[in-house]
């Protein structure tokens, strides 16, 4: 039994056509959205790649560039086809085009349907690259001399100033790192060399931060050394200076910001493939009435039309035998007499003897 089987009549197969053609017209604009949705995602990513340690984010933005440039170009086929099936002279040559149409259709749509479940799955893939690259940029961040990490000090900066941020999980993470260059150290102070020596691995760590974790709303002039000693300096609780230092993390800061956009986007592509899930209906639809009415013969008769010829076990039953009879043409056949030579092959032709005589 056919499954979701409806019945056409010639008017409401022009109707259906017309539609279709209209709708593939929408699809073509919502293949230009998820191109452009695509090439956003990515730009925002690669604003911020010097602190992520995985580049392999980015096939979430590419996956939605692919799929945005193959719906423009299927959904504008799309609406030539369905334009064509109005009239049933022109379905002829669509005819054996439709069903491979239909099958990239498919394959489109649960591409679409991917991409909107990565961008609610990449969460903590994002977070763990956000984690191990802004904890190595904080280590070089002091690198300015050096190729390759001379732009990391200002990535840092800009980062802590735009989203009001400090250090990876907190200010104190700037206290586990050395982020003054050594050139810029007094080896002459007892105080310096001290401190070098106290670490077992050499570095010179202060409890202090870079000028970027300063809060524009504080009140009082920044603190951002001996964070942790309240003595030396005027009436100050460490405690209740919130107001002092930006106390978010940065890693937290671009989660929210990445996850906002993820959220955003993941939400519009999956607008999109009901839409685009909706338009395949219905061109199978289209199809399958206009097949059923070549086979009756009489344009102007009632056809129906279906999603599935059979029920979904049966479908899937045929299938399977499909899949089967095609393995079996790569099996090697058993059968003991392939390959016997034969009694006639066995003769041997006896050959005949040329006498040439000889002239004396």
């Amino acid at each position: 039994m056919a499954v979701g089987k409806v019945t056409f009549t010639k008017v409401e197969r022009e109707k259906l056509a017309e539609v279709l053609w209209l709708l593939n017209w929408i699809s073509v604009l919502t293949g230009a959205t998820l191109f452009g949705l695509g090439l956003f995602l990515k730009v925002e990513i690669q604003k911020w790649q010097e602190v992520m340690s995985d580049q392999g984010i980015l096939y979430v933005p590419h996956t939605l560039i692919t799929t945005g440039l193959a719906a423009c170009c299927i959904n504008f086929l799309g609406a030539q086809i369905c334009l064509d099936c109005t009239d049933t002279n022109k379905f002829l040559r669509w005819k054996l085009v439709m069903m491979p149409y239909i099958v990239c259709t498919f394959c489109f749509t649960s591409c679409v349907l991917t991409g909107a479940l990565m961008c609610y799955s990449i969460r903590s893939q994002l977070e763990d690259s956000l984690f191990a690259g802004l904890r190595n940029a904080m280590r070089y961040y002091k690198d300015t001399d050096t190729p390759g990490r001379c732009y990391l000090k200002r990535t840092v900066d800009l980062l802590q100033i735009q989203f009001q941020c400090c250090g990876n999980t907190g200010y104190r993470d700037w206290f586990q790192v050395q982020w003054i260059s050594s050139r810029y150290l007094d080896m002459t102070s007892s105080s310096v060399v001290d401190r070098l020596r106290s670490n077992v691995d050499g570095r010179f760590l202060m409890d202090s931060v870079p000028f970027s974790c300063c809060s524009t709303l504080s009140p009082r002039p920044c603190i951002q050394q001996q964070l942790s000693t309240s003595s030396a300096h005027f009436n100050y609780d460490q405690q209740s200076q919130q107001l002092n230092l930006w106390r978010r993390g940065c890693r937290q800061a671009l989660m929210d910001h990445y996850t906002g956009i993820m959220q955003s986007i993941g939400l519009t592509v999956l607008l999109i493939w009901l839409f685009e899930l909706l338009v395949l209906t219905g061109v199978r639809y289209l199809q399958t009435a206009m097949e059923n009415v070549l086979r009756l013969g009489d344009p102007e008769s009632e056809s129906d039309g279906w999603i599935l010829e059979n029920s979904l076990a049966e479908t899937a039953r045929s299938n399977f035998n499909v899949i089967k009879n095609l393995g079996k043409c790569y099996q090697v056949d058993d059968d003991p007499n392939i390959n016997v030579p034969t009694a006639t092959a066995q003769q041997e032709v006896p050959s005949q003897e040329v006498q040439i005589p000889v002239t004396s």
